[in-house]
């Protein structure tokens, strides 16, 4: 309870300097377009989904990082549709993948690398391979 006070506090505090500064049209035009915004974002998670579903599957990112990821994408983009200045800070701030990974990872670094050079042509993959040719040594006889 007293996390949301001091947040319902900074909140109102950034929102009357800002707004004073801007003006009440573009303060409302600010929070119009910040709900659409983050409505948009809601609607295009697919593709933030399979980004992040394609990174696991090239072991870029374990499964708890991405669930994080996804995390904070949805909990930015709601963040964006409710008005305030505060909120729309730190919602567009979680969409930056930068952000998010520092705040998934807090500064470790991943040990395994992400492998994303697949080659597609075969003959390519198994260039160090030595072509042999087998010859048996059974003869037919009639």
């Amino acid at each position: 309870m007293i996390y949301f006070l001091i947040y319902l506090f900074f909140e109102v505090l950034i929102f009357v300097n800002i707004s004073s500064e801007i003006g009440g049209v573009a303060t409302f035009f600010e929070i119009i377009l910040s709900a659409i915004f983050g409505i948009v974002m809601l609607m295009n998670f697919k593709s933030t989904l399979s980004e992040n579903l394609r990174a696991v599957s090239y072991n870029c990112i374990d499964l708890k990082q991405f669930q994080s990821l996804n995390l904070f994408t949805i909990f930015g983009a709601i963040l964006l549709i409710l008005p305030g200045f505060l909120t729309d800070i730190v919602g567009i701030l979680l969409q930056f993948s930068v952000f998010t990974t520092m705040l998934v990872n807090r500064y470790n670094v991943k040990s395994g690398k992400c492998k994303t050079n697949y080659k597609k042509n075969s003959r390519e993959k198994d260039i160090d391979v030595i072509d042999v040719e087998i010859i048996s040594d059974n003869t037919y006889t009639k």
